[in-house]
């Protein structure tokens, strides 16, 4: 019999049906959900209605669940839940460490973990008063960062410090350079790579099965270190490093699988299944990580606030999917279209046919 799986939270079916689809051939699956499960169920062998985010009774059910049988990992790539099924998984006694996962929840404490290891990330700072963070952006040098926001001025980090209240607000370096993602699953302490991605533009990433820096030793050290740095020994990780001209430096890490398409990226381009990978990890088990295709896949995804649609006609072959989102999300996006071919120059004249089809529905 299939082992069993229990993930809590799906996500959103543009974004994780795929990984479903994956896991379930060689899992059975338990769902703990918010709601009642839709286009899920088709991928489960059994569900959960009830809060996501209630450890307490996610615990209780699970407990009950292992007393017909045991219950082999617990698995969650959605971001607002990843701590607390971290904190099933150790109630369990299953691999998952919801204090490395808080690490990375919390910005402040992922930059003094990496600075205690001497791991390479941007300069920072915490500041309590104006006056200090004034010193402390001095110190660092303008623009900085604080919070999603670039300050460029001492005047806007007044202005900025006075919109917070009594809260004290993290700067950060603003670092210049080439935006790279990695996602890895991590066994017993030892980094096994998944999906390596480029930020071409802000709604485009690109994943190349031979991507030198596949096997760049310092960018292997610098997520052996970074890992190590968290305490992350068995789990998956998404991380974003900068490739400043100073080498590269650690942006932000989080607990869980790449959003959105990364990972299905990196399985078209690779033949490296993530959703696989994280569940043999959350089950204690090493990740298969063969790549058995060297291929080109990209993602771009369009914004607006019109609904719209695609005109498939005459598109080219590299086209992979065309997607249109049920409403603009957080950042707008609407739509999204993935291409997959031998080089990054098909992708980039698919994704721009794709674009040159989009309609709005009049």
């Amino acid at each position: 019999m299939r082992p069993l799986l229990l993930l809590i939270g799906a996500g959103r079916r543009e974004f994780r049906e795929y990984l479903l689809s994956s896991i379930r051939q060689q899992y059975r699956i338990h769902l703990f959900t918010a709601s009642k499960p839709t286009w899920e169920l088709e991928y489960l062998d059994g569900h959960t209605v009830l809060d996501a985010h209630d450890v307490q009774a996610m615990v209780t059910v699970a407990r009950e669940m292992q007393d017909s049988e045991p219950i082999s990992g617990v698995l969650c790539w959605e971001e607002a839940r990843v701590l607390p099924a971290g904190e099933v998984a150790r109630a369990l006694g299953l691999p998952g460490d919801p204090d490395a996962v808080a690490r990375c929840a919390e910005t402040h404490l992922t930059r003094q973990a990496l600075a205690a290891a001497g791991v390479p990330q941007p300069r920072w700072a915490r500041a309590a008063t104006l006056p200090d963070a004034l010193v402390e952006a001095g110190r660092i040098g303008y623009p900085v960062k604080a919070g999603e926001a670039k300050v460029e001025t001492a005047e806007q980090l007044a202005t900025l410090f006075d919109t917070n209240g009594n809260s004290s607000i993290l700067l950060e370096e603003f670092a210049a350079g080439e935006e790279i993602t990695v996602d890895v699953a991590v066994h017993s302490g030892e980094i096994f790579p998944l999906c390596l991605a480029r930020k071409e533009i802000r709604f485009e990433h690109y994943v190349h099965a031979e991507d030198p820096l596949l096997h760049d030793p310092v960018l292997f050290r610098l997520l052996h270190d970074t890992h190590r740095a968290l305490g992350f020994y068995d789990s998956v990780t998404h991380t974003e490093i900068m490739m400043a001209p100073e080498g590269p430096k650690v942006m932000a890490v989080n607990g869980r699988l790449g959003g959105d398409v990364i990972p299905y990226l990196g399985l078209k381009a690779t033949g490296v299944d993530a959703g696989l990978a994280a569940a043999a990890v959350a089950r204690g088990r090493a990740p298969h990580v063969e790549r058995d295709r060297k291929l080109v896949a990209a993602v771009r995804f369009f914004a607006g606030n019109a609904p719209v649609r695609f005109d498939g006609k005459g598109l080219p072959g590299a086209i992979d999917r065309l997607e249109v989102l049920p409403g603009a999300d957080l950042k707008g996006r609407i739509a999204f279209a993935t291409a997959v071919a031998a080089t990054a120059e098909e992708c980039k004249a698919a994704l721009d046919a794709a674009e040159a089809a989009l309609r709005t529905n009049d």
